[in-house]
């Protein structure tokens, strides 16, 4: 099990080096985004995870204990979890290239930290987990890339 620590260091410095490495052609093995489309996903939680994108809470406020109990656990997300918030066909690629997109996420990353590090008091809203502080969100950001990374034979 990694701690807290190892898991920011994962998104700061070897996450993007993990995706870098994936073929644009990798066949996924469950979901519907291909390689790019699923950066540009996480590129879009990042934000959230920042403060920068804020979207309202769907989750009923009595069911965020329990789904903040399940993200402060090692539980992996099941495969193909549902996202309400996404179409059923995913959207098309917005980067020119995979190289690219990765470069946009790699900026929201270090947003995201440096978002977090000039306030140690930031709370941000998600959508599925209610109001999460850093360290939550490093947690789930951390869950949801292994999850992605998965959906390519990632382990």
């Amino acid at each position: 099990m990694q701690n807290l620590n190892d898991k920011a260091l994962f998104l700061r410095s070897g996450y993007t080096k993990v995706l870098s490495d994936l073929d644009d052609d990798t066949p996924r093995k469950l979901g519907k985004m291909n390689v790019q489309q699923m950066i540009e996903h996480m590129t879009d939680y990042v934000r959230i995870a920042s403060g920068k994108t804020i979207l309202e809470i769907v989750t009923p406020e009595e069911r965020i204990p329990k789904m903040q109990g399940f993200l402060e656990s090692e539980k992996q997300f099941p495969e193909n979890t549902p996202n309400s918030l996404m179409p059923d066909t995913p959207p098309p690629v917005r980067n020119a290239n995979k190289d690219e997109a990765i470069e946009e996420l790699e900026a929201e990353l270090d947003h995201f930290f440096a978002a977090h590090e000039a306030d140690a008091s930031k709370v941000t809203p998600n959508p599925f987990f209610g109001h999460l502080v850093f360290d939550q969100q490093v947690q789930l950001l951390h869950k949801h890339a292994t999850h992605h990374l998965r959906q390519f034979g990632v382990e």
